[in-house]
């Protein structure tokens, strides 16, 4: 039996719990998810202190979460920006 892909809130909580595990700052980690019919855009932003953390040598690790969340997501478009706020897009796939 094939595993659904993540909803929305499904999608929110892993990158959160990969985020929040790496960061110096897991208090200030917000994910927001907007869900199409088949993709899945997820705005995550954290505090300015963690976006080095977050994004990594030559945005490796960052990758590396947009690489487990399309894992995850099947065969769902699953998209994920790094934003200074909700809404204001700083980092696109």
């Amino acid at each position: 039996m094939e595993a659904a892909p993540p909803s929305g809130a499904r999608a929110e909580s892993l990158v959160r719990h990969l985020v929040e595990s790496i960061v110096r700052h897991p208090n200030d980690v917000s994910v927001q998810a907007v869900e199409g019919e088949s993709v899945v855009v997820l705005e995550l932003v954290v505090n300015p202190e963690d976006r080095a953390i977050v994004e990594g040598d030559r945005g490796r690790t960052l990758r590396a979460i947009r690489n487990l969340l399309s894992a995850a997501a099947g065969s769902r478009k699953a998209t994920l920006d790094l934003v200074e706020a909700h809404g204001a897009s700083a980092s696109e796939e």
